[in-house]
């Protein structure tokens, strides 16, 4: 029998908390193997922190992490996953999308063999707009990145204790952990999980977030932008010399004036909208190289629950 640990990052689902603790109890009760659950509150403003006290009370291998504020979601799971203790760790999110059956199928992928088995999610219920935003990002992130990614591989995920043990020693803090399971290797294997809708309320991630965890999946493993301004920096280089030619033979070969001023400032315009970019990606990247090197805690634990019954966490009765 072995141990497994369950981590969900929280942050204002008290709607879904009851819920969502009762469709992962129902599909766990017929593994054999113990569970321990883990959730991580980020700093909460609702009532979900006065639920999860209640219901660790009422279930002693619930355990509750309250971080000191609301750190965001990848340090949510980091949480997490630090203070996991089972043989396997699965991550998923708290609003009922990640489908609690598949839990089982995860498991049975791990018992034969893989050591890190992720959902590919299918038949998004989100928006046209945020479906094709997805799309668009999974295939750009396995274009422009070193690693190869699977496509339209979220969080929810099963990590062996061997692939946990690896991420926690990584030291970045700029973390898109998908990125980093991935990078860790090992044997992997996608299976197919229907993405459901939230249970109830809006989606707690803003789309300014969406697209700063879309940047950090891409720069964190690629330097293709950094390449890119070099290329474009060549072809701008090319473009200004034939112009400035053809102008020179027209002005002193043939006598005329083939650009007037419009061009010459919408040129302006242009050649510095591309440096303004291009210094854009120079200071993300140096951005990231400022968050680490300050070497700031990742996120900060405020108060544990139930941090003392991991032998409970892990006894004969399965949650």
């Amino acid at each position: 029998m072995k141990r497994i640990t369950i981590v969900f990052p929280v942050f204002n689902e008290a709607d879904t908390l009851l819920e969502l603790h009762r469709c992962v109890s129902e599909s766990v009760n017929s593994i054999p193997h113990t569970f321990e659950l883990i959730f991580v509150n980020d700093g909460s403003t609702d009532s979900s922190l006065h639920i999860l006290k209640k219901m660790a009370t009422d279930d002693p291998r619930m355990r509750v992490i309250c971080l000191s504020r609301n750190f965001g979601h990848q340090p949510a799971l980091m949480a997490g996953i630090d203070a996991a203790q089972g043989d396997a760790v699965i991550l998923m999110d708290s609003d009922l999308q990640d489908s609690p059956s598949a839990i089982a199928a995860f498991i049975r992928e791990w018992e034969a063999g893989s050591e890190v088995v992720y959902a590919v999610r299918t038949n998004r219920k989100e928006g046209l707009f945020k479906r094709m935003a997805f799309f668009t990002f999974y295939r750009l992130q396995r274009m422009l990145t070193r690693v190869s990614m699977p496509l339209d591989a979220g969080v929810f995920s099963l990590m062996d204790r061997r692939v946990v043990d690896v991420l926690k020693k990584m030291p970045e803090r700029n973390r898109y952990l998908v990125g980093l399971r991935c990078y860790a290797g090992f044997r992997q294997k996608g299976i197919p999980v229907e993405r459901g809708p939230r249970y109830s309320g809006s989606p707690r991630v803003s789309v300014s977030g969406l697209i700063r965890l879309a940047m950090d999946g891409i720069l964190a493993f690629s330097t293709v932008p950094l390449r890119l301004i070099s290329v474009i920096g060549l072809l701008v280089s090319i473009v200004s010399f034939s112009v400035s030619l053809v102008a020179f033979v027209a002005k002193y070969g043939f006598h005329e004036q083939p650009f007037n001023w419009p061009f010459g400032l919408s040129t302006i315009f242009f050649f510095g909208g591309i440096q303004l970019v291009s210094m854009g990606i120079i200071g993300e990247y140096v951005g990231r190289i400022y968050e680490e090197v300050k070497q700031r805690p990742y996120y900060i634990v405020d108060a544990e629950i139930n941090a003392g019954n991991s032998v409970g966490a892990f006894g004969e009765e399965s949650v």
